[in-house]
């Protein structure tokens, strides 16, 4: 990690019935301020696919301005186009730009990354799914960071397959996905909303059924 872009801030578990959103626009610092004012704690923002963090994702000035502001950071990777083929070879490309990219921001390790599951075209098999998803666990792992999965529409796979998966932090989105059985969510994701000129998707935190919770950064 480059340390002129560490961040200063400390990794926690995220309490119960927290408000936050996840955004796919760049939040400022003075945004930040007004969304905390409002009663938000925490703000998700995106990671790239691909090697280095694209403009209009995640910064380093980003990412300081929204802990600055009082609000908690979670980091979630992009999602391939909508009928994408997931393989394993992939979930390692994807899962090792995301521990590097989040490295680049200055993000602490030990805090959750979390893996876009949706959109994967029709027909695929579990396996490749399943493939993918390890893939990308061991990436983030072995990097010190924490994997967590989003489970959007057409993730394929089913609630027990989801709960076997190596991942212990599970995102639930907005759509008709499986319940995790034994575990379930930590995030749940409502429908999408503009909120002080901002389109956001509101989420709200919960201990899962092992008691586990979100691991974020704060300032």
């Amino acid at each position: 990690m480059n340390n002129n872009q560490s961040l200063t801030g400390k990794v926690i578990a995220a309490t119960p019935e927290l408000s936050g959103f996840d955004a796919d626009t760049v939040i400022t610092s003075e945004t930040a301020a007004a969304f905390k004012n409002n009663g938000y704690a925490f703000c998700a923002r995106y990671l790239s696919l691909g090697a280095g963090q694209n403009p209009g994702d995640l910064s380093n000035a980003e990412a300081a301005g929204i802990l600055q502001s009082g609000l908690a950071l979670v980091a979630v990777q992009h999602v391939n186009a909508y009928g994408w083929q997931p393989t394993a070879a992939l979930g390692i490309t994807h899962g090792s730009n995301a521990a590097s990219n989040a490295q680049s921001i200055g993000l602490p390790q030990g805090m959750n990354l979390w893996c876009d599951l949706e959109g994967v075209a029709t027909g695929t098999a579990a396996q490749q799914v399943i493939d993918y998803c390890s893939a990308w666990y061991n990436a983030v792992y072995e990097a010190g960071y924490v994997p967590g999965l989003y489970v959007g529409p057409l993730a394929v796979l089913t609630g027990q397959q989801l709960y076997d998966l190596p991942f212990q932090h599970y995102w639930k989105s907005a759509s008709h996905v499986p319940d995790v059985p034994v575990r379930g969510y930590q995030l749940i994701q409502g429908l999408t909303a503009t909120v002080l000129g901002i389109g956001i998707d509101p989420d709200t935190t919960q201990d899962d059924a092992e008691g586990g919770a979100v691991l974020w950064v704060v300032g």
